[in-house]
């Protein structure tokens, strides 16, 4: 094993129950009270292909998957020479006998076994966990427990099968990876799965998404869960149908929140410039995948740092930040769409998959998700009612319908009551309204969590969103004392907080071919790096390899 963790990867077709098996493998573990991470590896495929998951654990919190397994189960001959070469010393691969005849591991005719029982393409992916129980010492009775947890339906077919990789995996190598408890058990999610979680307790009314990796898990599971978090769910025909459905939605009073990858948000940028002008509160979350275009779509990559910050045309208050755990994705997504009802503006939560799809333990502080409360004026005063009133912070009183005053909202240059003008002197006014609206907006920042900062080490590393996990990983695999600095605001990017490192020379880690985070460092912080660590592509770091690139930058 590696230091204090163990990793285990299965591997085998998509159709097979790859995801399945390592998601039990996850399960395994956190019941056990240990840390768990758990990577899925796919293509963008239907059926065929590479599949695997990777789950590492220990008995104390971790952040990131490791690349070289202490054990493997391959299914099929394609997993087999995947991972030819890359276990860990000590580890052991438990191969299908029935595709591969002469790999380096240990085979059992895990096919033949499966066709003693109905849909044995389906089935075969049972071998995982059941070779994973023998493998760190459950008993048999334990083992059972887990298949009847994990694969209610057909247990019937499932226990029998299981028993018998069991007991052949049992037999080979015995019980070589016994692993000890941790402190208590905690649930598992996906960086997905914390940010509609966190975005429904503050309130969150309705969601619109059309699918777009890797965005899409958050669509999947609002609609299944959307009677217990009272969230509306909506895939309209496309994206730019999303964007002005949520402009609509949130004139209506509705808290809304949209996601997409880069694409989508391409086409969602007409729709939030009218949010900027409109001061509409929406919160968009944006899945970066690798490159332009389709892109790559099932991998990850920092490429859309600069267009985040910059989206839409013309001048209003932006708001971006990064979630740099799947913790953190719970909460901020609720701050953040507190702050767009705060500040009537648009917002995007900026992620990319390795945070969007990775599966984590996490502890969920709950009261800490805001309330999402729009500034509600109930009537007009002497002067009747002013949807865009020049306020001294910018912020103006809202009222939604039903309401006996005249409520306009408007997607041209305006006056105080929402009436399209050319003036000049008007315009001026509403430009330095939302101006101060955005100064408000910082001097609320100003008193706010806006950078996070780990250790206390005299090596500084800046990094941002999901590669913070891998960070905090091999800082920790690695045994590097440091301090990790991670800005979870990029737009308006907190200068304030980062005026002490003005002048110094970290190391940057991001994946970005440009290098658009230590760009963005340099001209807004005047932080210039010493070396920036860079990896694209489409792969998460390897806390090993990426604690030895960072021991390369210190020297």
């Amino acid at each position: 094993m590696s230091g204090d963790t163990f990793t285990f990867l299965v591997g085998g077709k998509a159709g097979e129950g790859v995801k399945k098996a390592g998601g039990s493998a996850a399960n395994l573990f956190a019941s056990m009270g240990r840390g768990v991470f758990q990577y899925d590896d796919y293509p963008s495929l239907i059926r065929g292909g590479h599949n695997f998951v990777s789950v590492s654990t220990a008995t104390r919190q971790i952040t990131s998957q490791y690349a070289r397994p202490d054990l493997i189960v391959a299914l099929d001959a394609r997993s087999c020479e995947t991972h030819k070469g890359e276990l860990a010393d000590g580890g052991v691969a438990i191969l299908n006998s029935d595709a591969v005849s002469n790999g380096d591991g240990v085979g059992i005719p895990i096919t033949t076994e499966a066709k003693k029982y109905p849909n044995p393409g389906l089935r075969v992916g049972v071998a995982g966990p059941a070779a994973l129980a023998a493998a760190v010492g459950l008993s048999r009775d334990e083992m059972e427990d887990l298949i009847s947890r994990e694969y209610k339906r057909d247990l019937e077919n499932n226990i029998p099968f299981a028993a018998s990789i069991y007991g052949a995996v049992r037999e080979a190598i015995g019980d070589r990876f016994r692993l000890e408890r941790g402190d208590r058990e905690r649930p598992i999610l996906t960086g997905n799965e914390a940010i509609a979680l966190g975005a429904a307790a503050a309130g969150l009314d309705i969601y619109l998404a059309y699918p777009m990796s890797p965005a899409s898990t958050i669509l999947h599971f609002l609609a299944k869960h959307d009677r217990e978090l009272g969230v509306t769910v909506m895939h309209p025909e496309s994206e730019i149908a999303v964007a002005n459905m949520a402009v609509g939605a949130a004139v209506a009073g509705a808290r809304t929140m949209v996601g997409t990858s880069g694409g989508g948000f391409a086409l969602m940028e007409e729709a939030l410039s009218l949010a900027g002008m409109a001061e509409a509160p929406v919160l968009c979350v944006l899945a970066s995948r690798p490159g332009p275009a389709t892109g790559v779509p099932t991998y990850t990559e920092q490429g859309d740092l600069g267009f985040a910050r910059h989206y839409g045309h013309g001048e209003f208050p932006r708001l971006v930040a990064s979630p740099g755990t799947v913790g953190e994705a719970f909460t901020l997504a609720a701050e953040l769409l507190s702050l767009v009802w705060r500040f009537q503006t648009p917002a995007v939560l900026l992620t990319e998959r390795h945070l969007s799809e990775s599966a984590m333990t996490v502890d969920l502080d709950v009261d800490a998700a805001a309330w999402a409360e729009p500034v509600v004026q109930d009537g007009g005063d002497a002067g009747g009612y002013l949807r865009y009133r020049d306020t001294a912070d910018g912020v103006s009183p809202m009222l939604f319908p039903p309401s006996e005053e005249l409520i306009k909202w408007t997607s041209y240059e305006h006056d105080e009551t929402g009436i399209t003008t050319e003036d000049g002197a008007a315009i001026v006014r509403m430009h330095d309204k939302r101006s101060r609206k955005r100064e408000a907006l910082l001097e609320h920042l100003k008193g706010a969590r806006t950078v996070n900062r780990f250790g206390s080490g005299r090596t500084i590393i800046f990094t941002y969103g999901s590669t913070t996990m891998s960070v905090l990983e091999a800082v920790a695999a690695g045994g590097i004392d440091a301090t990790v600095v991670q800005p979870v605001y990029l737009e308006p990017f907190p200068t304030w907080e980062l005026a002490e490192y003005a002048g110094t020379r970290p190391i940057v880690v991001e994946q970005s071919a440009a290098g658009q985070f230590a760009t963005l460092l340099a001209e807004k912080a005047r932080v210039d790096a010493s070396a920036v660590v860079k990896r694209y592509d489409g792969r998460p770091f390897d806390p090993l390899e990426l604690a030895g690139a960072i021991r390369r930058a210190i020297r």
